[in-house]
């Protein structure tokens, strides 16, 4: 799930982001490789022995041909090879499965996007600036609502004490509600995983089932995806194959350890699929292409408003807006969970990317080159 960026990231991405992507020069890890290694493998090794990620998965779609390229190892301080498009924690990608299952519920008249959340959800947003009387759905799927995000609050830079801790959505709500509105709704937009925790318990109060039942039924399988799923309750471990995941435990002693299993139940409906990078490049070539929603309500979800993290960066509903070196723009969402991030989307002429690595810039190197370095490997994929 996406972290809270602090601004001198922010900065060197805006900066990272203006400057012209090339191709990464040959590494030590590359060196091994056949001298026609791709730019994108090129580009993925380096993640590997210049920011210290322990390995990267990415696939790629693009003129009718898939390929799936790894580099690093399964395994910190071992030498196992990194299965070709495995598992990882699909983080806040599973925000755009959510939204779209909102907006089958529209498309079916059950919901209405410019409707207090109050109608579905009576007298459960409230707090110090919070009313859901006015708040929107629309606005919680554009992260518009000023809602308080529930994540800044866990003790996440803590996680050792929460890896196997099993959280209750409106235990993790009355958390966020604790804290005051950031800025009245439709104001401004600040990304807030508060939000598709509520858009969750809306799917299910509407539809009476659980949500990981009704993103099962009306996504996972619509989209012909084998590899993506919901852990249930209890589950922490991570299907096979996969490489491993890292996170720091302690910061202040830069001590890493091992979080491949772990409980995910505070991701909920904003955060807790696993998947792999072939299905997640899938997902937004289906969404992208109208496979899982009518025009209309595909139409709504690509109305966007100014993200401020990188220039031309834009938020419709569950979907982000990314500009391309190359010209033109790539939908999809991406996801930063303990252990994992991934990144990618779908362009509207046909190429899809996912990409994965296995730990969190930061973990091993410097967070903000880090978190360059991997949009700038997205970039590659899309555009070499």
């Amino acid at each position: 799930m996406n972290r809270k960026i602090t601004s001198r990231l922010r900065k060197t991405l805006l900066a990272g982001a203006a400057a012209v992507l090339v191709g990464a020069t040959v590494t030590d890890a590359a060196v091994a490789r056949p001298p026609s290694a791709s730019p994108l493998q090129k580009s993925i090794d380096s993640l590997v022995s210049e920011e210290g990620f322990p390995a990267v998965l990415a696939t790629v779609n693009k003129d009718g041909r898939t390929r799936s390229l790894v580099a690093g190892s399964a395994r910190l301080g071992e030498r196992v090879p990194v299965p070709r498009d495995g598992y990882v924690r699909a983080g806040s990608n599973t925000k755009t499965f959510t939204a779209v299952v909102v907006l089958q519920l529209v498309a079916e008249g059950r919901v209405r996007l410019d409707e207090p959340v109050e109608t579905y959800l009576p007298g459960l947003v409230r707090g110090k600036g919070i009313d859901g009387r006015r708040i929107t759905v629309r606005q919680l799927l554009q992260h518009t609502s000023g809602l308080p995000s529930y994540t800044d609050h866990l003790g996440l830079e803590d996680f050792e004490e929460i890896q196997h801790r099993f959280f209750q959505p409106h235990d993790l709500l009355a958390t966020a509600l604790a804290h005051p509105a950031h800025f009245p709704p439709g104001t401004r937009w600040k990304y807030s995983n508060t939000n598709y925790l509520l858009a969750g318990l809306l799917i299910e109060r509407v539809t009476g089932r659980p949500v990981q039942e009704e993103m099962t039924r009306r996504v996972i399988r619509k989209a012909g995806l084998r590899h993506t799923y919901w852990p249930q309750a209890g589950d922490r471990s991570l299907r096979r194959p996969h490489a491993h995941g890292y996170a720091l435990s302690d910061p202040r002693t830069r001590r890493v350890m091992d979080v491949t299993e772990m409980d995910p139940s505070w991701g909920g409906a904003a955060g807790q699929l696993v998947s792999t990078p072939g299905d997640l490049a899938a997902f937004a070539r289906v969404l992208i292409d109208g496979g899982l929603l009518p025009a209309r309500q595909l139409a709504e979800m690509r109305k966007t408003v100014d993200a401020p993290l990188l220039p031309g960066w834009r938020y419709g509903l569950g979907v982000f807006s990314v500009p391309l070196s190359c010209g033109g723009v790539y939908w999809g969402h991406g996801g930063d969970i303990d252990g994992y991030e991934t990144r990618g989307g779908a362009t509207d002429d046909g190429r899809s990317v996912g990409l994965a690595v296995t730990a969190l810039p930061g973990t091993f190197g410097d967070a903000e080159q880090g978190a360059v370095a991997v949009m700038k490997s997205v970039d590659t994929a899309f555009c070499a």
